[in-house]
C-alpha cells in the first residue's frame, strides 16, 4: 500500500471572547437608592451565568477517532503510475466548541485547553482550543505514485470528544461536552488490499468501502 499522512499548516481562527454586559434599571422618578439596590440583583446574576476561571476539570468518556472528511473516486494508473487528479468530495466538517449542559457556563477555550492536556500530543498544541476555528482545505499538493494500481486519495481529522465536570471553590459544579480535532491527515491507498491491511484505520476502511466498488463494503 502507497499511504502517507501529512499534518497541515494550522490557520489560527483567532480567540473569540464572550463580553458579559449588565443593564442598570432606574426608577421611574429617578430614585437614587433605587438604582443601588438593583446592582448587588445584577452583579449576582451575572456571577451566576459564568463558570470560575480558576477551577478544576475532571475529563471522562473521551474518544479519539479518525474520521473521513474527503474522498476522491479511484483512479485507475497504468505501470508507470501518474499524478493523482480526480478532485475531493467533502464528507464531514469539522468542528471545535464547548456546550455547557447543567450549572454556570464554562469559558470554551479553557476548556478545550484543559481537554488538549488530557489528551496530550497534538492537543496541547495552542491551535486546539481555538472554538470555531475553520476546517482543514481538501486541496492540498499534488500526489504522485509510482506504479500501477487503482488508487483513492483521502483526507481525515482526528476527532476528540469529551464529557467534564468543572468544580470551582465555594461555587456550583458545571457539566458539559467539548469537541475538536488534533491531527489534519491525508492519504492514498490502492483497492487491490485487503481492508484489514490498510494502515490508517477507520478513515482508509471507510475510504475504500465509497470509492472502490462492492469488493471493500
Amino acid at each position: 500500500m502507497k499511504t502517507r499522512k501529512s499534518v497541515s499548516r494550522w490557520t489560527a481562527a483567532g480567540a473569540v471572547a464572550a463580553l458579559l454586559g449588565g443593564t442598570a434599571a432606574c426608577s421611574s422618578d429617578g430614585g437614587t437608592e433605587a438604582a443601588v439596590s438593583q446592582r448587588p440583583a445584577a452583579a449576582a446574576r451575572g456571577a451566576a451565568t459564568t463558570a470560575c476561571a480558576s477551577g478544576t476539570y475532571v475529563w471522562f468518556n473521551v474518544v479519539q477517532r479518525d474520521v473521513l472528511t474527503g474522498v476522491a473516486e479511484k483512479q485507475v494508473l497504468g505501470k508507470g503510475g501518474g499524478d493523482l487528479t480526480r478532485p475531493l468530495t467533502r464528507l464531514h466538517t469539522p468542528r471545535t466548541g464547548v456546550t455547557t449542559e447543567t450549572g454556570p457556563k464554562v469559558d470554551a477555550a479553557a476548556a478545550l485547553r484543559s481537554l488538549g492536556s488530557h489528551i496530550g500530543g497534538a492537543g496541547e498544541d495552542s491551535v486546539f482550543s481555538e472554538t470555531g476555528r475553520p476546517a482543514p482545505d481538501l486541496d492540498g499538493n499534488p500526489t504522485h505514485v509510482d506504479g500501477p494500481g487503482a488508487i483513492v486519495e483521502y483526507t481525515y481529522v482526528r476527532e476528540v470528544v469529551g464529557d467534564f465536570r468543572l468544580t470551582c471553590p465555594g461555587g456550583e459544579p458545571s457539566t458539559g461536552r467539548a469537541v475538536g480535532w488534533s491531527v489534519d491527515g491525508m492519504g492514498i491507498l490502492d483497492c487491490a488490499e485487503p481492508p484489514r491491511a490498510l494502515k490508517d484505520g477507520e478513515a482508509a476502511q471507510a475510504a475504500a468501502r465509497l470509492s472502490c466498488g462492492a469488493a471493500k463494503v
